[in-house]
């Protein structure tokens, strides 16, 4: 049991140190990327106003593929999503994940989408 909670620990500490240096706006939301093992979800957050604008997961993404090429496709999905709202600006924010394989794929989706950051 302790491991667990040692693994908890280690991964909030790293979640509070990309946050920290991190803040969405109302001109540049902030891109908030949730990985678990099946799924991925992204979020752009206002932090001024504590509102979502946008949001996407594969849930929404077409189904099947590698989980890498549905990553893309939901970044894709959340940049279409954020034009339409007027926003073309964000901040990414990985959390606690390394920037690589699926959520690398969502960033370079978004990108492909329309956003930039």
């Amino acid at each position: 049991m302790p491991n667990i909670i040692r693994k908890r620990e280690l991964s909030a500490r790293r979640v509070h140190r990309t946050r920290a240096r991190i803040s969405g706006t109302s001109e540049r939301p902030r891109l908030a990327v949730k990985r678990s093992v099946k799924h991925i979800y992204a979020q752009l957050i206002d932090d001024a106003t504590g509102r979502t604008v946008a949001a996407a997961s594969d849930k929404e993404a077409a189904q099947g593929g590698k989980p890498v090429e549905v990553a893309k496709e939901v970044g894709k999905i959340l940049a279409s999503k954020a034009v339409a709202a007027g926003i073309a600006k964000a901040v990414f924010d990985r959390r606690g994940y390394r920037y690589h394989g699926r959520v690398a794929a969502l960033a370079d989706g978004a990108r492909e989408g329309g956003l930039t950051f």
